[in-house]
């Protein structure tokens, strides 16, 4: 199973959030939170992006 890395701006365009938006939903443990890379960098599972997407629209239809 191949499992890509989101950067910024990746999971941006895959959710439709801002930025500060991404990082507000991270600190009331409301979206995954992020894995450092190295130094200076993070991204996020895109199984992660992904199953918080599933969960956001199975929620909207109850």
């Amino acid at each position: 199973m191949t499992n890509k890395i989101y950067r910024l701006k990746d999971v941006i365009n895959a959710t439709g959030l801002s930025r500060s938006s991404i990082y507000l939903l991270m600190r009331d443990d409301k979206f995954p939170k992020n894995i450092l890379l190295g130094a200076r960098s993070v991204g996020w599972p895109q199984s992660s992006i992904e199953n918080w997407i599933e969960g956001r629209i199975t929620a909207s239809q109850s």
